[in-house]
């Protein structure tokens, strides 16, 4: 493939960097307490973070501007609109009672960073090493489910000492264990997920379980995989 120009190539860090953007106005909007428009806004910097190292791999931006971090750029990204903003939501969902929402939020912003900080949160075979921080999906199931605040909070802490624990999680693109089962699983979820939305986040039993399902897999497949080391 012909090299790509230096102004192409920084497009695709500027592509990656949108995400950034989309994570302020998912931020105004979870302020206004408007959380579909705000999840739409974190899908869609989710949407850009699954495609943007692909491609920058294939036209090898890194070659092109090796003075770019495009690893740093993805990490600065993916805090914001992985762990951030979500965090905000969830402490000012109202799921938690007052006293416990700030602690609450700084634990996952706190552990968060931590992790993103990690060099040995990649395992082989394209794992995450613990459970990657994806408090925004965590906030996508709070809001789907409104679960009564003692459940949310006993949910949080575990996922946040899950954070630094010793077992694989998928990445359901990169990962070769089961990939055309993950990946089929992953646009069920996404197209389940905007049903949600589309429908304020009470889609009806049917949808809901459906997205517990394919979650519970996604939390569990690594464990199926025997080959990969941990």
């Amino acid at each position: 493939m012909a090299q790509l120009s230096k102004p192409s190539a920084f497009a695709v860090h500027i592509f990656t960097a949108a995400g950034a953007a989309l994570a302020l106005a998912a931020l105004v909007y979870a302020v206004a307490s408007q959380w579909t428009a705000m999840f739409l806004c974190l899908g869609a910097a989710l949407f850009i973070d699954g495609i943007d190292g692909t491609i920058a791999r294939h036209v090898k931006v890194a070659e092109v501007l090796p003075n770019w971090s495009g690893d740093t750029l993805d990490l600065i990204v993916d805090f914001v609109t992985y762990v951030f903003v979500p965090a905000y939501a969830i402490a000012a969902s109202g799921f938690l009672p007052g006293y416990l929402a700030l602690p609450t939020g700084a634990l996952i912003v706190v552990t968060g960073a931590l992790y993103f900080a990690d060099r040995g949160m990649k395992l082989t075979g394209n794992y995450f090493r613990g459970f990657p921080a994806l408090w925004n999906a965590v906030a996508f199931y709070l809001f789907l489910l409104k679960p009564v605040p003692w459940f949310a909070l006993l949910v949080i802490v575990v996922l946040a000492g899950l954070t630094f624990a010793p077992f694989k999680f998928l990445h359901p693109v990169r990962v070769r264990h089961l990939r055309p089962l993950n990946i089929g699983a992953l646009i069920m979820w996404s197209v389940l997920a905007l049903i949600a939305l589309a429908r304020q986040l009470d889609p009806g039993p049917w949808v809901t379980h459906a997205l517990l399902a394919v979650g519970l897999y996604f939390f569990l497949v690594g464990f199926t995989d025997r080959q990969s080391r941990s």
